[in-house]
């Protein structure tokens, strides 16, 4: 996983690439695995770090879709369950099973989500993760001391995944590279290379570390880009409409004790008819999402005023500890790429626009692939790369990931500590913590991280700022904002000592990164005060 390397591939005018992904979201690192494991000679580039965008902004969760079931996409729940299968099996680290419960405060409540949930759990067939039941108010309150208990009734429990969303897409990263694919981060695309027919033969990349611009040939180019398919596209005929709008979705941090247990709250049709959750993640609790429609997608969205009332306001009707604005550890917002309205038509109800992928073939033989959502995202890779065979005019091979386990996988592992992501790799920390005893402290009391994860998302993760470090490979900024900020000039010291960074490379990630944590706050912090 060393970049400098992977850049020497790059590198290599010599090398015709028979994939050449561009993305390096849950949707690119799944097709560059998906072709790899082929046999394919694949490179990915990302234009900045891997999940920066939407894949790591996610609800954490590996699930069917209960609320496409309410919405008859039958078909895309049945696929959905089945990849959660499969990415439990696969990555059995990272992907659990998480016990949700939704409250019932009407009569026909509890008949209605029990008759719901079961068909739920008959879709999942032998993939189920547990039964879905009917509870009393008791049992409810015992498994989530701080739902409101006004005029509870009872409630329901049901089975889905939860995971972690950019350790995932870590773990895929490694897995790419085991694989023989060739994957760097801050590289972008900046110009698509046809050949004398006009189709497409590969792409011009800068790289914004280097400084330097590559030319890859390759016979078959995928664009991957989530939220950026568009900005591909018009390189390729700018003349084209938009295929995606972007919807936001906006998610909430707050302390463990806001829902008082291990069990996850589900509130299926809030005052808008969206659905939301609770969900317990690394020792706090995401309560979320919005779903609201935006004109431009970018790489840092920031929550809306509106969006941060609306959750404020409906958790305090759903939780007997109502949280306030200062309760919040930090605010996190995240871009969803949804198929564009067609011209004439009602484009403002983004939660009944399906989350089922797209494959778009371009005349030029660009292969875009939108939509879909992070539990398919092995299926979607498979799909566009059975696609891109005839295309690229590349032999048949049969995919092999459903049975393909993720880097780090190691079955029960302990989820009492943030160490339990790394898997089978935890050893690796710990003797580097044995070996470096300054790098077995951990960097702040709220915190369990250690220097040596830092070191370790460095030279293992290909990490590159104090914030690739801070948002993915450990998830300080998306758990505790502040603490994040604190502990920003020790990390990059240790990055610094790594790399040989100098003082002014400190300094200067330092702010930069402070700058940006800010907007995970909906109270500014000053650490010097």
């Amino acid at each position: 996983m060393n970049r400098y390397n992977h850049i020497k591939q790059i590198a290599d005018r010599s090398i015709v690439w028979d994939f050449v992904v561009v993305g390096g979201g849950a949707t690119g690192l799944g097709a560059a695995i998906d072709a790899a494991s082929r046999g394919f000679k694949v490179a990915l580039v990302e234009q900045a770090d891997f999940t920066k965008a939407t894949s790591s902004r996610s609800t954490k969760l590996v699930h069917g879709g209960v609320r496409y079931l309410a919405q008859g996409d039958v078909s895309l729940v049945i696929e959905a369950l089945r990849e959660r299968g499969l990415m439990k099996k696969n990555a059995p680290h990272l992907v659990k099973d998480q016990r949700f419960i939704i409250g019932n405060y009407k009569w026909w409540e509890k008949p209605f989500y029990t008759i719901g949930l079961t068909i739920y759990d008959i879709l999942a067939g032998k993939r189920g993760l547990g039964r879905s039941l009917p509870m009393s108010k008791k049992s409810v309150v015992k498994e989530i001391p701080q739902i409101a208990t006004n005029g509870l009734r009872g409630g329901v429990v049901y089975h889905d995944g939860q995971f972690d969303d950019s350790r995932m897409g870590i773990n895929l990263l490694q897995t790419a590279a085991e694989q023989g694919a060739t994957v760097v981060n801050y590289v972008k695309v900046s110009n698509l290379i046809k050949n004398e027919t006009g189709k497409i033969a590969g792409v011009k990349v800068y790289d914004e570390l280097g400084k330097q611009e590559y030319t890859l040939q390759a016979k078959v180019v995928i664009n991957a880009t989530g939220i950026f398919v568009d900005d591909l596209m018009k390189m390729d005929a700018p003349e084209k409409d938009n295929i995606v709008r972007p919807s936001q979705g906006v998610h909430l941090v707050v302390d463990k004790s806001f829902l008082g247990g291990d069990t996850a709250i589900m509130i299926p049709k809030t005052s808008d008819g969206r659905v939301m959750f609770g969900v317990p993640w690394h020792g706090k609790v995401v309560l979320g999402t919005t779903d609201t429609p935006l004109k431009e997608f970018v790489l840092e969205p920031q929550a809306l005023e509106e969006e941060i009332e609306f959750i404020l306001k409906t958790a305090s009707q759903y939780l007997a500890k109502q949280p306030k604005r200062e309760d919040v550890l930090s605010v996190f917002a995240g871009l969803r790429p949804l198929a564009a309205p067609k011209k004439g038509t009602d484009g403002q109800k983004t939660k009944e626009i399906s989350r089922s992928h797209k494959i778009v073939i371009s005349d030029s033989g660009l292969i875009t692939i939108t939509g879909g959502k992070w539990t398919t995202y092995r299926d979607m890779a498979e799909d566009v790369v059975n696609r891109a065979l005839p295309i690229g005019s590349l032999p048949w091979k049969e995919c092999v990931t459903r049975d393909l386990k993720i880097h780090g996988y190691k079955e029960n592992v302990d989820r009492s500590d943030f160490s339990y992501v790394y898997g089978s790799d935890y050893e690796k920390i710990q003797k580097l913590q044995q070996e470096r005893p300054e790098l077995a402290r951990k960097l702040h009391p709220r915190f369990d991280y250690t220097g040596a994860e830092v070191v370790w998302a460095v030279r293992v993760e290909m990490a590159i700022t104090v914030e690739d470090v801070l948002s993915r490979r450990l998830r300080a900024t998306f758990l505790d904002a502040r603490a994040a900020i604190d502990i920003a000039p020790e990390v990059a010291s240790i990055m610094a000592k790594e790399t040989g960074k100098d003082l002014e490379w400190e300094k200067a990630q330092v702010q930069e990164f402070t700058e940006l944590a800010q907007h995970y706050l909906l109270v500014p912090y000053n650490p010097d005060k």
